[in-house]
């Protein structure tokens, strides 16, 4: 029953170092999706400290490559050394994914106080051009976001740009999709969007530190597993008695 046990232990031991491999790319992939995305948003969220669990997601999906290989030699070779080796960097990186979900969880909760902060500047700030930073983040938005001003179209009136442009219209990023001829004109307000910018924006970061989170947590879970399995190997391991080879002997007549 003893060795059946190791034998099972290790064969999943075996699976879920394959897995390992496949969780290294699903977390770079991971990272470098909030990278992206927060590229798109960054005037909206200006503290650069929220990238800290992508940072620590792509390091852990990095080293994940690592500790499959090590696992998967350890195990075949059943190695006490390798498997020693194994556990312990398993039990730093479940640790650090355990500090990528309270870091999350924190710059989840400081989100909509970050946008809050930040949206009216950024509204301020545009101009209409494409040369403007400002200008191409909040075009982006509404039509990604199918959003028009912050709480509505109506804020747009409150803008310099508006004043400026004296023509009593909104961006043409505030047209509807597929409508056609809208000029942004609000004296035609059933062609924008209804719908502000402030709250979507707000819950698109929120979903994204939502991937992270649950990214981290499933293949910490895993994590666990691996390490179970290895402890098993080992202690099984340190229980069977050393080999002693069969020494014959014979009588001459």
């Amino acid at each position: 029953m003893g060795q059946c046990g190791i034998a099972s232990s290790k064969t999943a031991l075996v699976f879920l170092n394959l897995i390992f491999w496949a969780a290294a790319g699903v977390l770079c992939y991971v990272g470098a999706y909030v990278f992206i995305t927060y590229d798109d948003y960054d005037h909206f969220f200006e503290d650069v400290y929220t990238l800290i669990p992508a940072v620590i997601i792509i390091a852990v999906g990095a080293l994940l490559f690592i500790v499959g290989l090590i696992g998967c030699c350890a195990t075949v070779r059943e190695s006490n050394c390798g498997l020693t080796t194994f556990v312990v960097i398993l039990l730093l990186v479940f640790m650090t994914e355990v500090a990528v979900v309270v870091l999350g969880y924190v710059y989840r909760a400081k989100v909509e106080d970050e946008v809050n902060s930040s949206i009216v500047k950024v509204y301020d700030e545009y101009n209409g051009t494409n040369s403007n930073a400002q200008s191409r983040a909040i075009d982006y938005i509404q039509r990604q976001l199918q959003c028009c001003g912050i709480h509505n179209y109506s804020d747009w009136q409150r803008t310099p740009w508006y004043e400026e442009s004296k023509n009593n219209s909104v961006p043409i990023s505030c047209c509807k999709a597929g409508t056609a001829g809208c000029t942004g004109s609000l004296s035609h307000p059933q062609d924008l969007y209804q719908e502000g910018c402030e709250a979507l924006v707000v819950k698109k970061l929120k979903e994204i530190m939502m991937y992270v989170i649950w990214t981290a947590l499933t293949f910490a879970t895993i994590q666990m597993l691996g390490m179970l399995c290895a402890c098993v190997v080992l202690c099984n391991r340190s229980r069977d008695p050393p080999y002693e080879p069969l020494i014959t002997g014979g009588t001459h007549a």
